[in-house]
């Protein structure tokens, strides 16, 4: 039987305990997934409309395949009602068998361009999806120059992450360097993987808003890697393209029935205060040992990381992780005694960020890295 979320309009799978496939992809976007990426289009021309005093002409989305298997294409809907199009489905099905382009009186403002960036697995796993994007852009009169792009055939990843951990980059051209050099491939009716990096730059070079969804609160922003290096690596890409940096937005639709669209920034902070440095989540932290110290080191790393390439980490953003994480002495403890290699990664990140300019620390907070770094190693060669 299928499998999925009930909260998602997939009653179905009840009852549970069968052998169960993940997705029909032809019934992607499903008809609930058509509101909730319909209403988030509508969240994102309303919120530039209001910021800007007029619509957008051009939206980067960067669009995954466990979030369509989870949402059966949130994302997807997205982009086809910023263009202005609707699928059309079997009533018996449920299956999408084709695309209708809606009327401009229907609509009521202009259509919007889409640039997608697709990750590797929703490339591998929804083929036809791909395609009927593609023709989607078509319908709705943006011309034949492609607008899907994603890793070379066979790879994953936009290469950010690696750069990031190597540091042996100076600029936004470096990393922008590197993500073309991965999501140079277009992929639609034409071909699917055809190196298109001149295309690729054209097109990124007219995105004014950069956007990535979330559709659940198991995770955030800051504890997996793939939200800067597709997210981030986008909004590098555009600012070193165009020389100045887009809208970096963030949708938000976690409860279906109210989506919302949050600036970057805003998405940002709100985890730091929620998540990041909540005396509840490091204390959890604390209860698995290695692991739970491993896990706050990466936490640091996917901060600095985002900031590196999207620039939406404050200072005090900065200073809070420095006293919640190296300052505090029953942390300190539970790293020596736990993973001081975690501690060390921690203070050296934060001390690049400081380097790179990304923050400016307070006396304080830099004399306390200096020191937890010192202390770090000395743990070390102890061991």
């Amino acid at each position: 039987g299928p499998s999925g979320a009930p909260t998602r309009g997939m009653a179905h799978v009840l009852p549970t305990g069968r052998n169960f496939y993940a997705v029909d992809p032809k019934a992607v976007p499903s008809p609930l997934a058509w509101d909730v990426g319909r209403r988030l289009a509508d969240a994102l021309v309303e919120r530039h409309v209001g910021e800007e005093g007029a619509y957008p002409r051009c939206v980067g989305l960067v669009i995954w395949g466990t979030a369509c298997m989870r949402t059966m294409g949130d994302d997807v809907a997205q982009a086809l009602a910023l263009m202005g199009v609707r699928p059309r489905w079997q009533e018996e099905s449920g299956r999408v068998v084709g695309l209708e382009r809606m009327e401009e009186d229907e609509l009521g403002r202009p259509r919007v361009d889409v640039v997608m960036r697709i990750s590797g697995f929703f490339r591998d796993a929804f083929p036809h999806v791909v395609v009927l994007l593609d023709e989607a852009c078509g319908l709705a009169g943006f011309g034949d120059d492609p607008r899907i792009f994603g890793a070379k055939p066979g790879a994953y990843g936009s290469g950010i992450l690696a750069l990031l951990e190597s540091r042996q980059w100076r600029s936004d051209e470096d990393l922008a360097a590197v993500y073309e050099a991965w999501s140079g491939w277009s992929y639609g009716r034409a071909g699917m993987g055809v190196a298109a990096l001149d295309a690729m730059r054209r097109r990124f070079g007219a995105i004014e808003v950069a956007v990535k969804n979330q559709d659940n609160r198991e995770h955030d922003i800051f504890d997996s890697d793939d939200y800067l290096q597709d997210h981030g690596g986008m909004v590098a890409t555009i600012r070193a393209l165009r020389g100045t940096a887009p809208k970096a937005w963030f949708g938000d639709s976690a409860d279906p029935s109210r989506p919302r669209v949050r600036s970057l920034a805003e998405e940002a902070a709100r985890v730091v205060r929620t998540r990041v440095v909540n005396p509840k989540w490091i204390t959890a932290m604390t209860r698995h040992g290695y692991k739970g110290a491993f896990e706050m080191a990466a936490t640091v790393d996917y901060l600095f990381g985002y900031d590196a390439t999207a620039h939406v980490v404050e200072d005090w953003m900065y200073e809070r992780v420095t006293d919640a994480y190296v300052a505090d002495p029953e942390v300190r403890k539970f790293f020596a005694a736990s993973n001081p290699w975690a501690l060390r990664a921690i203070t050296e990140r934060l001390l690049e960020a400081a380097e790179r300019g990304l923050w400016e620390p307070s006396a304080s907070a830099r004399q306390t890295l200096r020191d937890a770094l010192l202390e770090a190693e000395g743990w070390e060669e102890q061991r």
